[in-house]
């Protein structure tokens, strides 16, 4: 490895991997893109979340950047075809947090369907002596479609097998290694299914895929689950159709504008609520931030990348 190459961190990393960083690498934290310029020179290697990614902004002063480590999967905030055309090589954290994802798909999902979040607010209101709680939905035999199946969409179809459930998914191809039918129609899916669960990449090809017309579709008896990313629904349309009870209700882990969501979402009882948590574990975090640094170390070292996505 070349002495101590420059990088910039836009996201921080855990203290014990910002320790090992900096015993290869000097780390520059990213404060304001007036600071940038005053060293963006020597910045070879950038540090970033799925969520924070990488403004066009950023990118354009860094005239030797030749690495983004990715904390996290999603690059929808990355050009990537800018990085492609600069020969910036982009790796991910991508296998690492598949199967926390997958839970969480299965927590939100559980958690709406069966009123976990009321009933809890229930009996802590001290109604258990005066009223009866509302009933809760059995999953058993109910269809869901997912919508994506990378690694995350088949690990939640893995999980739903468990409980008696009907799965079948929407993607840009069909998966011929996994045993549920594909639909290449999103609507026809969404007519279909009782769960809604998105586990599509985010990016202008899926953005407000879910819409008005989808959640229509759904009807009031549907329920949505989020675990990808908040572009991919209409979220007016989606607060419309809560509110007026088009659908059953939505459990959601993203949201557009995050952690700014619109408070609309507060006021709504037929939601269960993340901040963005899916893989947010004390195991899979620590992985994640091992393999941000891992690939950095072994660009620097030989040029290669061990998750690579360019």
């Amino acid at each position: 490895m070349s002495s101590s190459p420059d990088l910039l961190a836009i996201d921080p990393l855990s203290e014990n991997m910002t320790e090992r960083l900096e015993k290869s690498f000097t780390v520059h934290s990213f404060t304001s893109l007036h600071a940038l310029e005053t060293y963006a020179t020597k910045i070879r290697g950038i540090i970033t979340g799925g969520g924070s990614g990488v403004p066009a902004e950023v990118m354009n002063v860094l005239p030797n950047l030749e690495v983004i480590s990715v904390n996290g999967v999603g690059t929808d905030r990355i050009d990537l075809e800018e990085a492609k055309r600069r020969n910036i090589r982009v790796a991910t954290t991508q296998n690492t947090l598949t199967d926390d994802v997958a839970d969480m798909a299965i927590v939100l999902m559980m958690t709406l369907m069966r009123g976990v979040v009321t009933n809890d607010q229930f009996v802590r209101a001290g109604k258990w002596h005066s009223a009866t709680a509302p009933l809760g939905y059995s999953l058993t035999e109910k269809r869901v479609g997912i919508v994506g199946f990378g690694h995350i969409g088949q690990a939640i179809a893995k999980r739903l097998s468990v409980f008696g459930m009907e799965v079948a998914y929407f993607n840009s191809h069909a998966r011929t290694e996994s045993p549920c039918r594909f639909e290449p129609d999103l609507k026809a899916l969404a007519t279909w299914c009782d769960v809604l669960i998105l586990a599509v990449s985010g990016g202008p090809r899926s953005a407000n895929m879910i819409n008005a017309d989808i959640l229509d579709t759904l009807g009031k008896d549907g329920f949505l689950i989020n675990i990808a990313r908040g572009t991919v629904v209409d979220e007016s349309a989606l607060l419309n159709a809560l509110h007026e009870k088009r659908i059953a209700g939505a459990g959601l882990d993203v949201f557009q504008n995050e952690p700014d969501i619109n408070p609309a979402f507060l006021t709504l009882k037929n939601t269960v609520l993340q901040p963005h948590q899916a893989s947010a574990t004390v195991e899979t975090r620590a992985a994640m931030a091992k393999l941000v640094v891992d690939n950095l170390i072994a660009y620097f070292t030989d040029k290669t990348l061990l998750t690579p996505v360019i």
